[in-house]
């Protein structure tokens, strides 16, 4: 067992030995700290990490991938791939969306979304000597444009963040002068970790290993599966000896009013009436749980409401509209979208791969900031994406009643679809977190009364477990139908911005 290990629980560090005995047999000795070049007719492998929130599987997962880098593995970011470095080993960390990849990144570890390694981008020759050079791998260039001082802001950039992209933006360029387009990833790499594997379906399971010689999945198996999947998730269908569980909870773990109400819906006993008292419990003496009368209209501005039913969605979105006093025909710059997709046809797959390398895939959440210059423009901030701002061709639907079509107040003729984000269904949520998450209680009580279930699992327990996991600091139990009215207007002042918003066409 590895040094690195020795701080772990029991069943971390099996499953430590296991991966760091699978990863010697492919030729990188976390022991040793050393590597040796991959074998071409090295057969694929494909191992599942499974643990319930609060068991260290992020904890394993940065202390892995600590020991690749100081083995001399290459980290793969999707951002730049240097050509001189492409015959090294290499580990790409990944997530299914932009904002689980930014969960994992505040924690320190380099990760990205499985979009961005599966589509590389196409470097300006011009500007790719830049790239290089910061890579370590040609002298200082000398590009017409640039001055000194610019390339001196990058460089200092780069020293600090290992991001290219970052590195010219600071030396004045946008996405658009350096990236010409962007193409699918022919040539194979070598190890994969996959964070919040719960949310992947077959096919994406089945992109991932032929990408992949050496795949790491790591997933909580009490989470949600896949909409159509029946409760099965992708790391179920695996042999029993590539699956390691975890199944100690950690001391840091351990007194979180959070996750112990989380744990508990593993009792097969446990209603839901039982359970709720077990919230007011919790929030009588611990105010990081709050028993809430009513929605708070603020937090929803940052982080939905979560919720299981799609008419509750809608309900709750039309009240935190109307308490913003938000005209039915267009949006308030501050207010929350999620992305529902991109409706661009077949022959436009280039820009469709350009939008969702940039962090426009469905699920992304982002906060509208107003119209863009062109009509069918919309100027938005992707949560998690390396460049938040950016201006682009939308459609952008207000849903009023399931039954009715929505209102459309912006749209282009192609380009990426919106939801509004106010509130969300808990599958949607799954993969994200937020500070502070309020759980739509009403809902859950339903779903209770419905009796339904995934995999011997009643319903509600999973989408409780689900919803309450997604809070960092704070969990409220909204336990009424109610709003309160917002203690202040919407706002654009708390996102961190870029130096100028990205503009993308709607069409090549």
């Amino acid at each position: 067992m590895s040094a690195n290990a020795l701080t772990f629980s029991d069943d971390q560090a099996v499953a430590w030995d296991r991966i760091a005995a699978l990863l010697e047999q492919a030729g990188v000795d976390l022991t040793e700290g050393n590597c040796t070049p991959a074998s071409p007719e090295a057969a694929q492998t494909t191992l599942a990490v499974m643990g319930k929130a609060g068991s260290g599987k992020t904890m394993l997962l940065a202390g892995l991938t600590r020991a690749l880098t100081e083995a001399g593995v290459e980290i793969v970011s999707g951002e730049y791939e240097s050509r001189r470095r492409r015959s090294r080993r290499s580990l790409a960390v990944l997530a299914p969306t932009n904002k689980a990849a930014s969960v994992l990144r505040a924690r320190g570890v380099p990760a990205t979304t499985i979009h961005r390694i599966l589509y590389t981008p196409v470097y300006d020759p011009e500007y790719e000597k830049i790239a290089e050079w910061l890579s370590g791998n040609l002298p200082r260039p000398s590009i017409e444009g640039l001055t000194e001082t610019a390339l001196d802001r990058a460089q200092a950039f780069f020293e600090q963040v290992k991001s290219i992209p970052g590195a010219l933006a600071a030396a004045g360029l946008r996405g658009a002068d350096f990236i010409t387009g962007w193409k699918r990833r022919e040539d194979p790499l070598d190890i994969g970790f996959v964070d919040e594997s719960s949310m992947l379906d077959a096919r994406q399971l089945d992109d991932l290993r032929e990408l992949f010689s050496t795949l790491v999945l790591f997933g909580d198996p009490a989470q949600l599966a896949p909409v159509g999947h029946s409760g099965e998730m992708v790391f179920d269908r695996l042999p029993a000896p590539a699956q390691l569980h975890l199944s100690r909870i950690h001391r840091q773990a351990e007194g979180n009013p959070i996750l112990d109400l989380a744990h508990a819906l593993g009792d097969p006993d446990l209603g839901f009436e039982d359970f709720e008292r077990m919230v007011e419990a919790a929030a009588a003496r611990d105010d990081r749980v709050v028993l809430a009368e009513r929605v708070d209209s603020d937090l929803m501005a940052r982080s939905p409401v979560l919720v299981w039913r799609n008419a509750t969605r809608l309900r709750l979105i039309n009240a935190f509209r109307a308490a913003h006093q938000a005209p039915e025909t267009e949006l308030l710059p501050g207010e929350p979208l999620i992305c529902d997709g991109l409706e661009l046809p077949l022959k436009h797959r280039k820009k469709r791969i350009d939008l969702e390398a940039r962090g426009l895939i469905k699920g992304a959440q982002v906060v509208y900031l107003g119209p863009g210059r062109r009509p069918g423009f919309s100027r938005l901030h992707i949560f998690g994406a390396d460049e938040p701002q950016i201006s682009v061709a939308s459609i952008i639907k207000i849903e009023t009643d399931p039954e009715e079509e929505p209102f459309i107040p912006y749209a282009a003729t192609m380009g990426a679809a919106f939801v509004h984000g106010a509130a969300c269904t808990i599958h949607k949520g799954q993969g994200s977190q937020w500070a502070q998450v309020q759980v739509f209680a009403p809902d859950l009580w339903a779903a209770a009364r419905a009796g339904r279930s995934e995999s011997g699992v009643a319903l509600w327990k999973r989408l409780a477990y689900v919803a309450i996991t997604r809070a960092e600091h704070r969990l409220y139990w909204v336990v009424r139908n109610r709003l309160a009215r917002p203690r202040s207007a919407l706002t654009t002042e708390d996102l961190p911005g870029t130096t100028a918003p990205l503009t993308l066409a709607s069409t090549p």
